[in-house]
């Protein structure tokens, strides 16, 4: 029988959904369009920024990277910056790499490299050639990426230190994915978004909770205040993410969104290398501290029960014919939808991601809790000593 009335449990069941729509509402308004709004802030000349250059020291660690390094590395040396070395360290690996750095120390006197020695024991290598490259660094800020990034312009140094004002230490830049067709890349390129509308968004809402090692800075003292990395030693990583976690404040951490300013990681060769990395990220995760762990937890959590919600309402509506029903809860599902192509294609272009969300924006929207749980899953059953270092 049709009917445009609303029993009781049709009424509980819409409510349900419209919690849930309210909670993604408020993440998506709230948090997920601060970066944008900081980009607003300074083209209206609200954020203030450091009038100066100080010198800085770019850190990078090469692991049978050759290949890389030969794409990555011309377009760090050639910065339009007053005053910078680059440092390399590589982890004793004979693929060429020491020979390609030699020759191109001829041409490029600020560029440093050493190594550490294959045989290195009780810490991992990435940790001790961070250290070692920050412990020969002659300036006070550093400046972390990878050999598998290249800066999307010659201004990326500039952008970074303008945002060296007194009190920051630390400075949290925004990387991204080479473009590519296909599914897969597209994917990728979404999840790689989100979480930095997450990390950076939480930043410049007064909560910093963990940073890329892709585009960061920090500087020297902190690092020594806190150790370094001694508090992880016995992680495979962290050397970035649980870092920032560990150092970062409001008061110490600036955010850098200048399209200009991004990192580009190159493609990976395989998606197993992508893989392995959000592997990597999640087995430190659960060391984050702080309450913007279970908040993101939260959204994720609103998130998987909206959808279970509005599902589901909207499926026994149809089934008895409850049209006023299923048209409500599937008209949450439209305006969430519609919120969300907004905020994710505006954080898309604020970034100077080419890439744009549209029909598949409701499958990513489903798939990314569910491959953060397939991570999970691979933490729990794989033998410990692989998160370990080595």
């Amino acid at each position: 029988m049709v009917t445009l009335t609303l029993d009781n449990s049709e009424t509980i069941l819409l409510a349900a959904t419209g919690f849930f729509f309210l909670i993604q509402t408020c993440f998506y308004t709230c948090l997920y369009l601060r970066i944008p709004r900081h980009k607003k802030d300074v083209e209206q000349g609200k954020i203030t920024f450091a009038n100066h250059c100080p010198p800085v020291s770019v850190i990078l660690y090469a692991h049978e990277s050759f290949e890389q390094i030969q794409i990555c590395l011309p377009a760090i040396l050639q910065q339009d910056y007053p005053q910078f070395e680059v440092i390399v360290i590589t982890d004793g690996a004979d693929d060429g790499t020491s020979d390609y750095l030699t020759q191109l120390q001829a041409n490029h006197p600020h560029l440093y490299h050493s190594f550490i020695p294959d045989s290195s024991r009780y810490i991992s290598h990435k940790k001790l050639a961070l250290t070692l490259g920050i412990k020969a660094a002659r300036y006070d800020w550093m400046v972390m990426t990878e050999t598998g990034c290249y800066p999307a312009s010659d201004q990326w140094l500039r952008l970074l230190a303008r945002n060296l004002t007194p009190g920051t230490e630390i400075v949290l830049g925004y990387n991204d994915y080479e473009q590519n067709k296909g599914l897969i890349h597209k994917y990728m390129s979404y999840e790689n978004l989100f979480q930095a509308m997450r990390y950076l968004g939480s930043a410049l809402a007064g909560h910093p909770y963990m940073g890329i090692g892709k585009n960061l800075v920090y500087s020297k003292k902190l690092f020594y205040k806190n150790k370094g990395f001694s508090q992880y030693l016995n992680l495979l990583r962290g050397d970035d993410d649980l870092f920032i976690n560990q150092t970062a404040t409001t008061k110490n951490t600036q955010v850098e969104t200048d399209p200009r300013a991004v990192m580009h990681r190159l493609l990976y060769a395989q998606t197993k290398e992508w893989k392995e990395e959000k592997i990597g990220y999640t087995s430190t995760a659960r060391f984050h501290k702080g309450l913007q762990r279970y908040i993101i937890g939260f959204e994720t959590t609103s998130r998987l029960l909206f959808h279970a919600c509005w599902i589901y309402t909207a499926t026994i509506a149809i089934i008895l014919h409850h049209w006023l029903t299923g048209g409500i809860s599937i008209a949450f599902f439209l305006i969430r939808w519609m919120l969300q192509m907004y905020v994710t294609n505006k954080n898309a272009r604020t970034v100077g991601d080419s890439q744009r969300y549209y029909l598949t924006l409701p499958f990513f929207d489903m798939l990314q809790p569910m491959q953060s749980l397939r991570w999970k899953l691979h933490c729990l059953f794989r033998r410990k000593s692989e998160f370990m270092r080595k």
